[in-house]
């Protein structure tokens, strides 16, 4: 392939080039850490949210999961295998996952029981970027980009000679082992090598009153079970990575293979017999009234013991990935640094039933990135670059919705921000991407171009103040699934049928912040509105039962909500605050789809000396009533976390963490509206302890 000999041309260049560059090292050099973020002064214009390391070693073990609580970000979980953030009513193609600026490259935005393949407990930050700069990663994604970093390639050599961390834990409500570590080791004054790796066993997590479902014909049992059933989840992750750090930069690879194997909840096959008649859907023998069977699909075992056997639907993944990264310091005249990266992945997983696979999704996939850090230009400093991917996508068996189909994009990307005053700063960023489409069928191949534009602007009307206003129009190309869907989709008990002749859809966006900060008292207000015109998304066109048949269209939509935190530190050891979230979603004047429900909380966190600390929370989920057609209403329900953890020093800088979650205090049973599976209740009471150590 073309675009794949371009990339590695590229990663060739990029060594060449920093090998070329940096003199001769005299001595080891201790070197910044470079890492692919907003700038300091960035995060203080409310466009940024982040999770460093610290917390992310005591987070859930998915990617929603992890960021839910955060302003804005609920999880839209399926089972305990997989969850995707939800942030502002918008997902999948609408909320682009990057690893360290580069896409994730898996099948997580085809359906939502497909995993995201990062791991929270080995990124080094995630973060969530919202206005002009969300353009450097991708465009069509008014709510923000995830952006996860890492540190499978390093950046920097490690001071001691060394540096490792290793983390223990385990989950009482789904007995889940999680063990993850990681040692970065210097071989000699220049090279640097990384290793790292993540072992989770997790059985059916245990929800409170849980009623398993049982289709039976034309009626359904409700037997009672302690455990949810087909919600255990299992993962093996293993990254290694070797750099080359000079005096201005750094060039490094990486290789990382990442095995996955857990349960689809809800995962039913009541509804295999529905075929289509025209745009009709047809279930059921032809000339009879045959109630479809395959109801033992969907019969609960109680504890999982791992033989997957005798459960229900499961997914077996395996992800091989192969990373390059190269920064440069002073390239050329005119520029402060020049960053490369490719990489290229190769994705399968097995969806299973009764140890037969049922379908199968493979992904071969390259994508490349260039970035330039311009020196000032009549006072705008800024980024340029471009990106470059190809993914081909292979769907076999059962669920094979569409044909084999490769994805090629382009894309050209600027940011440019400017001080305009002591109080007033702007950003500006513009976005243009290719998409090429090849289907191997006889519909019709794709090609089309989307631009996009943000603008910001920054007053701090007042010390400590700060008033933010960011506008952006963007337009985001229909994805392969969007185009040509045709067939039985049981993750979302649909009939998907794609649309040829779908437009780009455009949206308008306008988000307004309002924050203040001082010693002992900060409080952040955004409220935002998006309109869109030819909004994508999957239009019910007949149903029989649950089973509906779907078919991608367009149409108007808006969505529009407000997000808020005030807090205040009553001493040095105590600090409480308050947060809430609302949003609202319609498509052509109707309730838009799993639209989370509005969040109203308290949290407090506490340094009582040296070494303890503890934090709590509780915030009220309210009953989510504005519901679409084909909806059912979600009850409202409290949660109730505390926390707390020992720190200490066993040497001189090294020290371990010891802590102990209490989560779901109070035994909610909680239903997440955001999920494709709201019928299935999240876990119930679970306490988490675990221990953290750094050498």
């Amino acid at each position: 392939m073309n675009l794949s000999k371009s990339l590695l041309a590229l990663s060739i260049l990029s060594c060449n080039s920093s090998l070329w560059a940096v003199q001769e090292q005299q001595a080891r050099v201790q070197l910044e850490t470079i890492t692919l973020t907003a700038d300091a002064d960035q995060k203080n214009t409310n466009t940024v949210a982040t999770l460093e390391q610290d917390q992310l070693s005591k987070a859930p073990s998915t990617l929603g999961d992890a960021l839910q609580g955060l302003p804005g970000v609920v999880s839209g979980q399926f089972g305990a295998g997989a969850s995707r953030p939800v942030i502002r009513g918008q997902e999948g193609a609408r909320l682009k996952v990057t690893a360290n600026a580069s896409d994730t490259m898996d099948v997580s935005t085809l359906s939502p029981d497909h995993v995201i393949t990062v791991d929270p407990q080995l990124a080094k930050s995630i973060e969530v970027i919202r206005g002009p700069e969300s353009l450097l990663y991708g465009a069509g994604t008014p709510a923000g980009i995830v952006n996860v970093t890492d540190n499978k390639i390093p950046t920097q050599m490690p001071e001691k000679g060394y540096e490792a961390q290793a983390g223990f834990r385990y989950n009482t409500g789904n007995d889940e082992k999680m063990t993850h570590a990681g040692a970065t080791v210097a071989l000699g004054d220049q090279f640097a090598l990384r290793l790292e790796g993540l072992t989770r066993r997790a059985n059916n997590y245990i929800a409170p009153d849980y009623l398993a479902a049982e289709p039976h014909g034309d009626h359904v049992h409700y037997t009672p079970e302690r455990r949810v059933g087909d919600t255990f989840a299992d993962s093996d992750q293993f990254n290694i990575g070797l750099s080359w750090i000079g005096e201005r930069g750094f060039a490094g690879l990486a290789y990382s293979k990442r095995k996955d194997q857990y349960g689809l909840p809800g995962h039913s096959h009541e509804y295999e017999s529905c075929h289509l008649h025209g745009m009709s859907l047809h279930c059921g023998g032809h000339g009879d009234d045959d109630e479809h069977g395959h109801d033992d699909h969907n019969h609960s075992h109680g504890d999982h013991d791992h033989d997957h056997e005798h459960g229900g639907p499961w997914i077996d993944l395996v992800s091989e990935r192969y990373d390059f990264r190269s920064e440069l310091n002073d390239p050329f005249a005119g520029f402060k640094t020049l960053k490369l990266q490719a990489s290229y992945t190769d994705y399968r997983h097995d969806e299973l039933e009764e140890q037969s696979i049922s379908t199968r999704f493979k992904s071969k996939a390259y994508d490349g990135r260039v970035e330039l850090v311009h020196l000032p230009v009549a006072g705008w400093d800024g980024t340029i670059g471009l990106q470059g991917s190809q993914q081909k996508l292979n769907l076999t068996g059962e669920e094979a919705i569409m044909a084999p189909n490769t994805t090629q994009k382009f894309s050209l990307f600027a940011f440019e921000k400017k001080q305009l005053s002591d109080v007033v700063n702007v950003e500006l960023a513009g976005r243009v991407e290719h998409q090429k489409i090849d289907i191997d069928s006889k519909q019709k191949d794709y090609s089309g171009t989307a631009g996009s534009a943000s603008a910001a602007a920054h007053w701090q009307f007042k010390p400590d103040y700060l008033l933010s206003l960011t506008a952006s129009h963007q337009q985001r190309l229909p994805l392969a699934q969007e185009l040509y869907s045709d067939g039985k989709h049981f993750a979302t008990n649909t009939y998907e049928v794609g649309n040829e002749n779908l437009k780009k859809e455009i949206s308008n966006n306008l988000d307004l912040g309002i924050s203040y900060n001082n010693d002992r008292f900060d409080y952040k207000l955004n409220v935002y509105h998006q309109w869109f015109d030819d909004f994508i998304y999957a239009k019910t066109k007949d149903h029989f039962h649950d089973f509906r048949l779907i078919q991608y269209s367009q149409d108007k939509a808006k969505f529009y909500g407000a997000e808020a935190e005030v807090n205040y530190q009553f001493s040095p050891r105590y600090k409480a605050g308050l947060f809430g979230d609302y949003v609202r979603g319609k498509i052509d004047s109707e309730n838009a789809p799993r639209i989370p429900a509005g969040r109203l909380g308290t949290k407090v966190s506490a340094k009582f000396d040296d070494h303890w600390s503890g934090n709590g929370e509780f915030y009220h989920v309210f009953q989510q009533d504005k519901i679409s057609a084909f909806e059912s209403e979600t009850p409202s329900y409290n949660m109730l976390n505390l926390g707390v953890a020992y720190t200490g020093q066993y040497k001189v800088a090294q020290e371990y963490r010891v802590f102990l979650n209490a989560n779901n205090l109070l035994d909610e049973k909680v239903y997440q509206h955001a999920s494709f599976l709201p019928q299935i209740p999240q876990m119930g009471r679970n306490f988490v302890v675990g221990v953290d150590f750094k050498f």
